[in-house]
Parts: C-alpha cells; sequence; structure tokens
C-alpha cells in the first residue's frame, strides 16, 4: 500500500507540475482578495448612499454563491455534477427557520444544527448517489431533490406551500460585539466573512492528500484502487463536504429574508447554480462566487427593462458558454498564469 504522497506524485509526475499546480491555486487566490477588495469597496458605497435594498441583493448573491461553491466542489474537481444539490440549500435553509422560530434565535444554534443535519443527510444521500456515475449520478441527485421537495411541499407542520414565514430578526454573537440581521451592511459583511471563510478552508483542503487525492478520483477513478485507496470512501467524503458547506450556506437565507419556500429545493435552485459555476468558471471554487453576483447583476437589471428578462439571460449565457467555455475567471487565469510565470522564472 502506497501513502497519498504516491498519489499525487502519480497524479503530477514532476516537480514542474507541482510548480504549475501552485501557481495556478494562487493566482486563484488572488481572485479572491481581489474579490473581498470590491466587496468592501460596495459595501463603502452603497453605505454612504444608504441603499439597503442592493445590500440585500447582494448579500443574497454571496448566498447563492455559496451554493454554487458546494456544487462546484463536486463538479470541478470530483467530476461529479449534481443536479439536485437544493436538496442541501433547501435542507439547510428549512432547519435554521425551524431552529431560529421555533427552537431558539441563536445564529450560533442554527448553524450546529443545520451542520448536524445536512451531514446526517449528505451520509445518506451519497453513499445512494456515489454507487453511479456521470449522468447516472446527476439522475439520482435530481431525484433525491424532487423527492424531498414534494415531501416539504405537501407537510403543513412546515408551511406547505407557503413555506415558513415569520422567522425572528436576530443577533449573532461574537465575543466582544453583536451584528444584527436587520442592519443590512452589518449582515452582509457577517456573510462575506461567512463565504469566504468557506473558500478558504476549501482551498486549504484541496492542498491536502485527500483534495489531491479527490483530484485523482476526478483524473482517473479505476486506477486509484490499484494505489491502495478506497474511491468510494473519499467520494463521499468530499460530497459530504459540499453538502455542507451548501446547507451552512441555506442556513443564511431565512436571516435574509425572513422566511423560506418550498421553491428552495426545486430543480430551478440546482440548475441556477451549475449555471452560476458554468458562468464564473468550473474548478476556481471563486468563480462560483463571481458567477453569483454576475448572475443575480443580470436579473436585476435586464429585469428592469422586461419581464421577458430570462430569455436576455439565456441568451447572453449562451454567447459566454461559446466564446468563454472556461468561464470568466477560468478565461482571466488562463491570461495571467503564463505572465505570472515568466515573471517567476526572471526572478
Amino acid at each position: 500500500m502506497r501513502s497519498t504522497s504516491s498519489v499525487t506524485l502519480g497524479y503530477l509526475p514532476s516537480s514542474s507540475g507541482f510548480q504549475r499546480e501552485d501557481l495556478a491555486r494562487n493566482v486563484l487566490r488572488y481572485f479572491a482578495y481581489v474579490f473581498v477588495i470590491l466587496a468592501l469597496v460596495f459595501a463603502v458605497i452603497a453605505q454612504a448612499y444608504g441603499d439597503v435594498f442592493f445590500f440585500r441583493l447582494a448579500t443574497e448573491a454571496l448566498i447563492y454563491g455559496g451554493f454554487a461553491m458546494g456544487v462546484d466542489l463536486l463538479l470541478g474537481f470530483g467530476g461529479l455534477l449534481s443536479l439536485g444539490h437544493a436538496l442541501f440549500f433547501g435542507l439547510g435553509a428549512y432547519t435554521s427557520a425551524v431552529v431560529l422560530k421555533e427552537v431558539a434565535p441563536s445564529f450560533w444554534l442554527a448553524l450546529a444544527v443545520t451542520l448536524c443535519v445536512g451531514t446526517l443527510v449528505g451520509v445518506v444521500a451519497g453513499a445512494i448517489a456515489i454507487r453511479a456515475r456521470g449522468v447516472y449520478f446527476a439522475l439520482i441527485t435530481f431525484g433525491m431533490a424532487e423527492v424531498l421537495a414534494k415531501a416539504v411541499f405537501n407537510t403543513q407542520e412546515l408551511g406547505g406551500s407557503d413555506g415558513i414565514i415569520g422567522v425572528p430578526i436576530i443577533k449573532a454573537n461574537f465575543l466582544l460585539f453583536s451584528v444584527d440581521t436587520s442592519n443590512a451592511a452589518h449582515f452582509f459583511l457577517l456573510v462575506l466573512v461567512v463565504i469566504m471563510a468557506f473558500y478558504f478552508a476549501l482551498e486549504a483542503l484541496l492542498r491536502t492528500p485527500f483534495g489531491r487525492l479527490v483530484v485523482a478520483i476526478k483524473a482517473n477513478e479505476d486506477r486509484v484502487p490499484f494505489l491502495g485507496f478506497n474511491s468510494q470512501r473519499y467520494k463521499l467524503g468530499v460530497f459530504v463536504i459540499a453538502a455542507n458547506v451548501t446547507a451552512l450556506s441555506g442556513a443564511l437565507y431565512p436571516m435574509l429574508r425572513g422566511f423560506v419556500s418550498p421553491e428552495l429545493l426545486y430543480f430551478h435552485s440546482s440548475g441556477n447554480a451549475v449555471i452560476t459555476v458554468i458562468l464564473g468558471g468550473v474548478g476556481t471554487l471563486i468563480g462560483p462566487l463571481y458567477g453569483s453576483v454576475i448572475l443575480t447583476a443580470l436579473k436585476s437589471i435586464v429585469g428592469s427593462f422586461t419581464e421577458h428578462h430570462l430569455i436576455v439571460i439565456g441568451l447572453l449565457f449562451m454567447c459566454l458558454v461559446m466564446f468563454f467555455p472556461k468561464g470568466v475567471i477560468g478565461a482571466l487565469k488562463t491570461q495571467v498564469e503564463p505572465w505570472l510565470l515568466r515573471r517567476k522564472e526572471q526572478s
């Protein structure tokens, strides 16, 4: 049996391969820093104008960006296309809403319970889904999400078709201060910290032997068992992690909107997440955040001019896929990477 480092060496056989991979990760990390800077600049400008609407819209874009980040972890690094990841987003939103409304208005309790529920459901759903590959995996995840959506829709204790309304305003208590969710600017900054914490945690995870093995499974799953590793176990692990990232992002939704509805579990939510990943760049992690902001802005801007905004957005998306198949961040990464490599070789 070989060590995990052997898998890494099998996947990247040369020191130049390691160097290029590290360079690619560093480039994406720079884009993450730029995203944080742009978000802070936006916060300053929006606060100066006192515009609550744009704060709420930007906060929603961040939450859906976290949703898409979970999809990208599966698709971009695990090679697993999930068409039912709304299962975990809706699950997280409903769990959070129930805890906040029926148990206690506690930010940390809502996240803790969501983490436990997301892990449990992720293990069960993942154990079923990872038995299939390719389109069959996608269809199984789609089917599980539809089953849960219909179950929630027909459960009157969860509000039925109306969902859960009247989720109370809460305060997220930290050691030296607290954040009131009714304050649009403060809650935006809190969500930004949470979502970026997800990004940097996942980015660090992918640098570990576990992360390298997940990428190796995507590259050639059939060869991994010959190296002494159980590929199913690692696929289940990355599935559960992706489920939790999405569920925890969903847990923030009722804190923003004050309600949840069965629509969060429907296919269009999963489809939008996949579109967001492709728009930002598959396998970049930070790309989904940019993609979510772009998609949210397009819906808001185009929707203010015509009720047929989805047609316009669909056409723009088709053009993007044809001319920028790697997505926005993927295309920029391709341009920046050679420049940084040349600078490193010259220094």
